[in-house]
């Protein structure tokens, strides 16, 4: 038996490819939506992938189960209980799909949402008795368990689901033996979780003794527990929920729309509809120059996780990127369902002009301040907390979109965040939207930290 993980580092995401060698039939777990990397390993395996299959219907990317079922005629299968409108396998809980020495049984193990299931991994050549291993997606992560708030929307309360986890965790994941693999749906960054560890695979046993969620405790203790103080979710979550539920455009239908080369007047109409300009170019490039209206999210960071806090799945988008970039952007659109792409703009010749974005350098912000400026800090409550500019407003950028009525429009806002990379987000997005007395701190925190130029510094308490 092969059994291998696919990580996908900017949205945290793991993925697994198992193949029965024996028979060379493929499965393949949680797929992202661009589904070459599984076609491709495959055939060179000299396997044909025969099985997908999902733990849940994933609420922070776009799963790639149509795509692969398109590609290659595999056989989509969910857990009994998700009700899913595409063509699928309905697994009951127990039951297995088997491929030579190869055996996966669906574990029904409700909680981070109600479809939940674990696919618990047989390797029959070596050991029928016990498991290899469980795909647990975002049931069981190294060092957490997956955040039950994120259908509240829906009607499902994060009480319900949290205590329906601890059933799952303690009856059926805690009973697999210490030496089980756990194979989790994300690693450390996921806002699918609240304190993900630094590895993407562990094992029961070490879950057992070090998962603080897994430690002995009543059931209200527990929800008590993981149903309180979550990251607040990018706004994309339910809209990603939906769009794995339902059936879709597969993605290279997408991309052939989005790969249309836009002109200069172009790319205006879309925008006098209303449409929405993403830069991805990184933000000191895109200070110097860009087009009017432009929202900054680089593809060196986070792309998609930002890209879908502050842009609308509801109206058209277009790209601009350095040549031989756009399929990128497109791409990493569409891996959280934003497929409303009408084309994009080849960003040379933007270093110039027309716009520009005011960067500010950290022994400068001080007297920036002192002049009346306001300091807008985007991080996260964590990072806040571990230390921040005193005066300063907060307002994390996951909720900036949805709360940016609070902010003051007569005032200049400086925008800072940890490195430089959300402030540019933020700043962008906040002059798109009619704030134009907008800049930011070039380094960040980072840099403000290293020169604080006289500005009062309120440090984190000791613990």
């Amino acid at each position: 038996m092969i059994c291998e993980q696919h990580y996908l580092a900017c949205l945290a995401q793991a993925s697994y490819l198992v193949v029965d060698e024996r028979t060379r039939t493929a499965f393949v777990v949680d797929p992202r939506r661009d589904v070459d990397v599984y076609v491709e390993r495959a055939a060179a395996l000299g396997a044909e992938i025969r099985y997908v299959l999902l733990t849940h219907f994933h609420a922070d990317f776009a799963s790639g189960h149509l795509e692969l079922a398109k590609r290659t005629g595999a056989t989509i299968c969910m857990g009994s209980r998700a009700n899913a409108t595409f063509e699928h396998r309905a697994c009951d809980d127990g039951e297995e799909l088997v491929a030579g020495d190869v055996r996966i049984r669906c574990v029904h193990t409700p909680g981070h949402t109600p479809e939940s299931a674990t696919w618990v991994l047989f390797d029959d050549a070596e050991d029928r008795a016990n498991p290899y291993g469980a795909f647990t997606g975002d049931t069981l992560f190294v060092g957490d368990v997956g955040r039950p708030d994120l259908l509240a929307s829906v009607g499902v309360t994060s009480e319900q689901l949290a205590s329906d986890l601890y059933d799952s965790l303690r009856d059926k994941l805690l009973a697999l033996p210490d030496a089980t693999r756990v194979y989790p749906g994300h690693g450390p960054g996921s806002m699918c979780g609240r304190s993900l560890g630094s590895e993407t695979t562990s094992t029961i046993g070490k879950e057992r003794e070090n998962n603080y969620a897994l430690a002995p405790m009543s059931r209200r203790a527990f929800v008590e527990l993981v149903a309180g103080d979550q990251p607040q979710a990018p706004a994309y979550f339910p809209f990603d929920a939906r769009f794995n539920k339902g059936t879709h455009a597969v993605l290279e239908d997408v991309l052939r729309r989005a790969l249309v080369q836009l002109s200069r007047d172009e790319v205006d109409a879309y925008a006098k509809k209303g449409a929405q300009i993403v830069d991805v170019r990184d933000a000191e490039t895109f200070a110097k120059g860009h087009l009017p209206g432009s929202v900054n999210v680089g593809l060196d960071g986070k792309f998609a996780t930002w890209a879908g806090s502050v842009l609308s799945h509801e109206r058209p988008i277009v790209v601009v990127a350095p040549k031989g970039h756009e399929r990128e952007a497109a791409t990493r659109l569409g891996r959280i369902g934003f497929d409303s792409v009408e084309g994009w703009f080849d960003a040379s010749g933007l270093d110039a002009g027309p716009e520009r974005l005011e960067r500010v350098d950290a022994p400068d912000l001080a007297k920036r301040l002192a002049k009346g400026a306001t300091l807008l800090d985007v991080r996260t409550p964590g990072e806040w907390g571990e230390g921040h500019v005193d005066g300063a407003l907060h307002l994390p950028l996951v909720a900036l979109v949805a709360r940016a009525s609070e902010l003051p429009r007569d005032a200049e806002l400086v925008v800072v965040c940890r490195s430089g990379y959300r402030s540019a987000v933020a700043a962008s997005w906040l002059r798109a939207n009619g704030f134009r007395n907008v800049a930011d701190v070039r380094g960040g925190m980072v840099a403000v930290e290293r020169h604080p130029g006289g500005l009062p510094l309120v440090q984190a308490e000791p613990a």
